[in-house]
């Protein structure tokens, strides 16, 4: 779903093979277990090229979770909009979600996994990821009809998504969280 990398990286200018790289590498297999003479490797640049555009591991962290979050955003807008969100609300979430989960690349969400992986210990990766949840409950509470509870609410939906992420990526099927997804958001709209 959000892989990149193919034949035609060769083609692309070797900041943008850096990033790519990265941003699948780091998806895949962790930050911290993703050196950087592999992105070197695999992007098919050399050393003094990638510090060229990344001086260092932390600025390509920070290009990958920017990159990320883009991309994961107009995912998701485009999902919930595939599964009818202007008329059917917050019950495009599972089918949207549901798209992701399935995806063979599904690693969970790389926000929550760059936290666990870092902590606090790098701010301004912590900030990123409190923006992108930001910017994922807005467009939840777009699903939902403009009420006074409107913005608690979303907030109480994006955190059972996030617990939905996170209990796709660690049970063998997605089905369990779909369908739990699916119930809580039930009786919360019921």
């Amino acid at each position: 779903m959000f892989k990149d990398i193919g034949p035609e990286l060769a083609t692309r200018p070797a900041r943008e093979r850096i990033l790519l790289t990265a941003h699948d590498l780091f998806y895949r297999e962790g930050i911290r277990a993703t050196g950087i003479d592999r992105v070197i490797a695999e992007s098919g640049v050399t050393k003094v090229t990638f510090y060229r555009h990344f001086p260092s591991k932390h600025e390509l962290v920070l290009a990958f979770l920017a990159h990320r979050h883009e991309r994961w955003m107009g995912w998701f807008i485009g999902a919930l909009q595939r599964h009818g969100g202007a008329t059917r609300g917050l019950a495009a979430l599972v089918p949207a979600l549901a798209e992701w989960f399935r995806d063979g690349g599904y690693r969970g969400c790389a926000f929550i996994n760059s936290v666990g992986e870092f902590g606090e210990t790098q701010p301004e990766v912590a900030e990123i990821a409190r923006a992108h949840k930001r910017d994922m409950t807005e467009a939840i509470a777009g699903l939902m009809s403009r009420t006074r509870t409107r913005d608690a609410d979303a907030q109480v939906v994006a955190l059972l998504v996030d617990g939905a992420i996170i209990r796709a990526q660690v049970d063998a099927s997605p089905d369990a969280a779909l369908k739990t997804l699916d119930r809580a958001l039930k009786a919360l709209t019921a």
